[in-house]
């Protein structure tokens, strides 16, 4: 079967999303192949589909469990014969995919990176006939990732064992990993390799200075109420205490973090997967290969780590490509801290240097004076004309020539020695004569009170746009004194102007505005989709997107089919699942649903379908002859479907389909409608 009716009849999508066709044709034809796409940008897709065109078995490596479980399921409910060999499994399920392999019937194995450790793993997967290998989250190969597992270092000599060709995905890889990918999977020989867009425009980022930062993120997840979302916080003891306090405010939420015990993680994760709207709130811990396609939003309680880990974070939200939103809390706090654990750590000067700059790239998302996704896509090589679905295109931000103020906090930087904090440097400006002032003489810089066009808040706004602009940086060495950087050095001799945001804490934005997913009108059908969605799954048990996704849902209130041939035009809708739901569903939207023979039922929303309603008609006008008075027949719904289907163009193919007596009857007048529909 071909590429493209796979892609609508299993995975019922009428075509490919940008830049996937050409890394399935890829795949397909057995080319070596490396895939950095956007985190939902439909990776999966890119090796499944291969996997049922090729001969053989596909090997899927895949870091989780439940990311693997989870994909299992999904492949299932398609009709697709795919398994996992995990620890998690039972018995039962072990000898089910055995009893597949042997059989010659599963097309897909998932397995763990850690399981290529063990001893005949490569004669193995030889005898089963892999005839190719994927590998997902490919950058876990690389050793200065934040995600890097060791076992992935074996996966090039599988593939050279195997002599198969090899698929690696992954959304987030700099210049630097892809190399470290490349030599570690590929032996250095460069693979096809397909960089596609960083853009995901389903997202609203929006960022906020904090003030109350508890309160906010309660308010945040109040307007979104009864949608998934994920709270990440800087530490262990903080999602334990907003997970408490969002529960207490009414909401469905739990915490997770590294410090957990194992089986409570597991139980954190499964719960996530099933349950509509609960919130998790977690540290990074909880992340890579969170495959929950309809969290609706992610939201940073403290500022990520560099502007990478931003991207895969917020990535988590809206997969299924339904609109979805970021939101991110940062103060000067975050900031010092982040410099702080750069600063700290045991990695080589060139290492620290390269993360202050992705830090950097991060802040100047977080400052940023006009559209998020033009400077986050710039970061990453694209070009980008304002987007309209980010806060500062919400609303453009109020910018001030700042060069005079910048200056002077520079100087007075400089004249105390860079050994003081923005707390006690603003004291100087404003000309403030408290004890500590005075007893150092600071009352008789020439920086002294030249600060009292601003008052306290709006210097702590300048202060902070200054360290996010790596203006002024922390010096561990000077107890976090602020030291001016070289990239300050310009301004600070007139050379330069410096614009700098007229926002304030008190300010700043509470990120508030709730992004519809439907229209008023449409709101009470998609919640009566997501009440039937519900119940199957809680039948099934199985996730509820597995059934369908928030997105194909959202079609299905907007496009309101009437019958199964235009249910099944709605995106996300394959074969099985229209034959397994598609009834269910369509009562919801429309009513009482004519019953469908399972022949015609097959062939709903392709040309075929409409070709056998016209057969079917011309026959009951035929059923008794021309003249209306020979003996009744008709053709069988299967003997219709198959000439919906063939599409004979003679009266022997016709009748070589039918039996004589048949063609003799409708021949002539099947053969005009196949003509007229030709």
């Amino acid at each position: 079967m071909s590429a493209d009716t796979l892609l609508r009849d299993v995975f019922g999508f009428d075509a490919f999303r940008p830049g996937q066709q050409e890394i399935v044709e890829a795949v397909i034809a057995g080319k070596n192949t490396l895939a950095i796409m956007p985190t939902g940008g439909g990776k999966s897709l890119c090796y499944q589909l291969p996997a049922l065109v090729r001969p053989g078995v596909t090997v899927v490596i895949s870091p989780l469990i439940a990311l693997m479980r989870d994909q299992v399921r999904g492949l299932r409910e398609a009709g697709v014969e795919a398994g996992a060999l995990t620890s998690g499994n039972t018995q039962e399920e072990t000898d089910a995919v055995w009893a597949g392999l042997e059989a010659g019937t599963l097309k897909l194995l998932y397995m763990a990176p850690e399981r290529l450790a063990a001893g005949g793993v490569p004669q193995l997967l030889t005898r089963i006939g892999v005839n190719l290998i994927a590998v997902d989250e490919a950058h876990c190969v690389s050793q200065w990732g934040h995600d890097f597992r060791p076992d992935y270092l074996r996966i090039g000599e599988l593939r050279r064992a195997l002599g198969a060709p090899l698929a690696a995905f992954t959304a987030t890889a700099d210049a630097e990993t892809q190399a470290e990918i490349v030599e570690k999977l590929f032996d250095g020989k460069a693979p096809e390799t397909f960089l596609r867009g960083f853009d995901r425009p389903n997202i609203h980022f929006s960022f906020a200075v904090k003030d109350s930062p508890r309160k906010q993120i309660l308010g945040y997840a109040a307007a979104r109420k009864g949608q998934s979302g994920i709270v990440y916080c800087g530490t262990r003891a903080k999602t334990e205490g907003i997970s408490a306090a969002l529960n207490e405010a009414g909401h469905s939420a739990c915490f997770y973090h590294g410090g957990m015990e194992a089986e409570d993680r597991r139980s954190v994760e499964a719960r996530f997967q099933k349950e509509e709207g609960l919130i998790v709130v977690a540290t990074v811990a909880f992340g890579m290969g969170i495959d929950k396609p309809d969290i609706r939003w992610v939201a940073h309680a403290d500022l990520p780590k560099s502007i990478e880990s931003y991207y895969q974070e917020v990535g988590r939200a809206g997969r299924d490509g339904a609109p979805a939103e970021a939101f991110t809390l940062f103060g000067p706090e975050d900031i010092r801290y982040r410099r702080q654990q750069i600063d700290e750590s045991l990695a080589p000067q060139d290492r620290k240097m390269a993360d202050h700059a992705r830090l950097n790239a991060l802040l100047g998302l977080a400052e940023a004076l006009e559209c998020r996704r033009k400077t986050l896509l710039g970061y990453f090589g694209e070009e980008a004309v304002p987007c309209g679905n980010c806060d500062l295109c919400d609303k453009p931000a109020e910018i001030f020539d700042a060069t005079t103020p910048v200056r002077m906090a520079l100087s007075a930087a400089l004249r105390t020695g860079e050994s003081f904090g923005a707390g006690h440097l603003i004291e100087i400006l404003l000309g403030a004569t408290n004890d500590r002032i005075l007893e150092r003489g600071h009352d008789s810089l020439p920086t002294f009170g030249v600060g009292k066009e601003f008052d306290r808040k709006q210097w702590q706004a300048i202060f902070r746009q200054m360290m996010g602009h790596d203006l002024l940086r922390p010096d561990p060495e000077r107890h976090g004194g602020l030291r001016m950087t070289e990239r300050a050095r310009p301004i600070l001799r007139g050379e330069e102007s410096v614009h700098l945001r007229r926002d304030t804490i008190r300010a700043a934005k509470n990120g508030n505005v709730v992004r519809t997913l439907v229209s008023e009108e449409d709101a009470p059908l998609l919640s009566a989709l997501k009440a039937k969605r519900r119940a199957l799954a809680e039948a099934a048990d199985v996730p509820a997107y597995i059934i369908f996704t928030d997105k194909t849902l959202i079609e299905m209130a907007q496009a309101r089919p009437k019958t199964l041939d235009d249910f099944a035009k709605v995106g996300g809708v394959g074969s099985k699942k229209l034959e397994r739901y598609g009834k269910d569903f369509l009562e919801v939207i429309a009513g009482d649903v004519a019953e469908l023979h399972p022949a015609r039922r097959k062939l709903a929303g392709r040309g075929e379908g409409s070709l056998y309603d016209r057969l079917l008609a011309v026959q009951a006008d035929l059923s008794r002859g021309e003249d209306g008075s020979g003996k009744p027949m008709s053709c069988t719904a299967s003997m219709l479907a198959k000439v919906a289907q063939v599409k004979p163009r003679d009266l022997g193919t016709l009748e070589r389909l039918l039996g004589a007596r048949y063609a003799e009857r409708f021949g002539p007048a099947f053969l005009e409608v196949l003509k007229e529909a030709s």
